[in-house]
């Protein structure tokens, strides 16, 4: 009786015959060839190097950035670089814990951050919202890649 080779198997010997055809099929990339360009959704061209170019500056510990829209999260106002957030460890609570906010003068990481996805209260910081960087990015004074007409709320200013 035959018994059926399982998927896995399969599949990769698939990707690699698909690998092996690519690799063949890709003429050798000269040395002194000009890097592939960035292209946003719209089209427009980015340069790679734009973050770290002129123009735009990430301050320590700059003036907040009022927020935009009701339920925007807060902008950071400094550097996150070098902030190590794991599973194990997050830079952030060193200064933003309830237990530190204070003594490093920081803002206290939200009630809500507290909740998890059914609404109860947990005595850590959710699991849903343990990773900062997820919502929450630094304050830059970069200049739009596209034109942008948004205007804020008029209930927040």
């Amino acid at each position: 009786m035959n018994q059926p080779t399982p998927l896995f198997p399969r599949v990769a010997a698939f990707l690699g015959a698909v690998g092996l055809c690519l690799a063949l099929a890709t003429p050798a990339l000269a040395q002194d060839a000009e890097p592939s360009r960035l292209k946003t959704l719209r089209g427009a061209e980015v340069n790679a190097a734009d973050p770290a170019s002129e123009g735009i500056r990430f301050g320590p510990d700059t003036a907040n950035i009022p927020r935009d829209f009701v339920q925007q999260p807060p902008l950071v106002p400094h550097t996150m670089d070098e902030y190590k957030v794991t599973k194990e460890f997050n830079k952030c609570l060193d200064c933003h814990s309830w237990a530190r906010a204070k003594e490093m003068k920081a803002t206290k990481i939200s009630l809500t951050h507290f909740k998890n996805r059914t609404g109860a209260e947990m005595s850590n910081v959710s699991p849903n919202r343990y990773f900062c960087a997820q919502c929450h990015v630094p304050q830059s004074d970069a200049k739009p890649l596209i034109g942008n007409t948004f205007k804020p709320g008029k209930g927040l200013h």
